[in-house]
């Protein structure tokens, strides 16, 4: 069984591996005193685990039923795999638990072969959820969600592990998403407080 605080274990190994305070350049253009990748906490293999489990635990306590979940490369890559792995495992132990496949959404069509920007699952009418990793100002998200919606999909819900909290980007997805709720994980406050406590319980 997973334990039932996976979010607080998922919390501490993305503060640990993730999270690093100094100067940096942001996608969007602006510049901030910390900077949070959260590739190197998804593809860890137990970062991973954590991952898939705490989004279906979030899913299942906002009562989000969905058939897929999906989002824009790369960032979303692991996320959506560790959560459809992670609902395969359940259904296995828990036989009212639901499989969500898993759909990537390409930056641009492919030029080649079908032509496709949506690889996996795909079905016209089907409610997804639309994951990715952090939230600043909802780019990456909303290019997933537009890409989903393009293909029929309806999107039943968005999550990101961790919000920056920038007012503007989470208007602008919950614009796009037009009435699907917003969840996080995480703001990027409760990851630096819990970075912060780490240092400073190392320093003792």
């Amino acid at each position: 069984m997973t334990p039932p605080n996976t979010q607080k274990q998922l919390l501490s190994l993305l503060a640990r591996t993730s999270f690093r305070l100094g100067q940096f350049k942001l996608s969007s253009g602006g510049t901030s005193d910390y900077y949070i990748d959260c590739r190197t906490t998804t593809l860890h293999a137990e970062g991973g685990r954590l991952t898939g489990h705490a989004i279906l635990e979030l899913l299942e306590h906002n009562n989000i039923e969905a058939e897929a979940v999906g989002g824009l490369t790369m960032g979303a890559d692991p996320i959506v795999s560790n959560v459809a792995t992670a609902s395969a495992w359940r259904a296995q132990t828990q036989p009212a638990a639901s499989l969500l496949h898993g759909f990537l959404v390409r930056k641009a069509e492919k030029a080649h072969g079908t032509g496709r920007r949506i690889e996996g699952f795909c079905r016209a009418g089907a409610p997804v959820v639309i994951v990715d990793d952090v939230c600043t100002t909802g780019g990456s998200t909303i290019q997933a969600i537009e890409a989903a919606q393009e293909a029929g999909m309806r999107v039943a819900a968005v999550v990101c592990i961790v919000e920056r909290e920038e007012a503007k980007g989470r208007a602008a997805v919950e614009a796009a998403a037009q009435g699907a709720p917003f969840l996080r994980l995480f703001t990027a406050q409760e990851v630096r407080a819990e970075h912060v406590r780490q240092l400073q319980d190392g320093s003792k």
